[in-house]
């Protein structure tokens, strides 16, 4: 799929024309991919790493553009269950245009640093900073599904919600390489800027990207150690809720069992004493019910 934008009164809207000095290629069929690598010369292996999602964020200089490969979270699915991925884009700057290649159709230039944009190259940092405001999001996600975890761990007595801190600890890990790799990205970039003929604003810019890409990791490194650290201690919780129960149910099998004793005995089909007495049955009752009665006081005992 394609499509077309442009900047219009320092906003980014669709255009008409073609080509347009913003195309979008998203997830590009074979045709596409042919016109990228044989017409514009994008390099066929950079084009495949673009829509790979295990690559890492890298910056290469063609004879006739810039190739950047850069990593962001995928929009999460219920389906993932609490899985979250990333993926990579690639973004390949030309002289008075720009090319995108991502894998999936999600909304590309909203948000507030959209709201003001002058050149072409200034959008491709843009997008990068896009990228590293969509990672703080998810982490502020991953905060409140973790409280919420936790919560329920306190109660629980079986592996579900534990499973569920193991797939977001997962989750992090992944995220924590894909920011370091865009750190990596953002420190090339400034160290080429004049090469590649950034104003004097999208160097602040970049200036401005390594001390939030910065920000966001230290936030993910935090939140990997302490789900990390306190895993033991939540798997703990749910195995010691698993014991309290058991025990609960054992001691009210045993009381269960000594009346069912008491009244099992005197149900024989044998003489016993005082089976010809009238009140045999009350004293048989009488007798299960103080069995009852010794092993409440002694589960009472036990318990304190």
């Amino acid at each position: 799929m394609l499509r077309g934008y442009e900047i219009a009164g320092n906003k980014i809207v669709e255009s008409e024309q073609t080509p347009s000095p913003i195309m979008v290629y998203i997830n590009p069929e074979e045709a596409e991919k042919r016109h990228l690598v044989d017409e514009l010369r994008i390099d066929e292996h950079t084009l495949a790493s673009a829509l790979d999602p295990d690559e890492l964020s890298r910056l290469e200089f063609e004879p006739d553009h810039i190739a950047l490969i850069y990593k962001r979270p995928r929009n999460y699915s219920g389906k993932d269950q609490l899985l979250f991925k990333v993926a990579s884009s690639g973004a390949f700057l030309f002289k008075g245009r720009l090319i995108i290649v991502r894998t999936d159709d999600a909304p590309l230039f909203d948000g507030k640093s959209f709201t003001r944009v002058q050149l072409i190259s200034e959008v491709m940092l843009k997008l990068i900073f896009r990228s590293i405001s969509h990672f703080v999001e998810h982490l502020k996600v991953f905060n409140l599904i973790t409280d919420e975890l936790e919560q329920k761990i306190n109660t629980a007595m079986e592996n579900k919600y534990l499973l569920n801190l193991f797939t977001l600890e997962k989750s992090l890990v992944y995220y924590l390489n894909s920011i370091n790799s865009n750190g990596a990205l953002i420190e090339k970039l400034k160290y080429n800027a004049s090469k590649i003929g950034f104003t004097v604003e999208e160097q602040e810019l970049l200036d401005d990207l390594i001390i939030e890409n910065s920000q966001c990791y230290r936030q993910a490194e935090i939140q990997s150690n302490i789900l990390a650290s306190l895993m033991d201690a939540r798997a703990s919780i749910v195995s010691n809720n698993l014991n309290v129960l058991m025990k609960t149910l054992n001691l009210i099998t045993i009381g269960i069992m000594v009346p069912t004793l008491v009244v099992s005995v005197f149900s024989m089909n044998v003489p016993i004493p005082g089976e010809g007495h009238v009140l045999s049955f009350w004293g048989i009752l009488a007798l299960a019910l103080a069995s009852v009665g010794g092993m409440m006081a002694l589960w009472k005992r036990i318990r304190r």
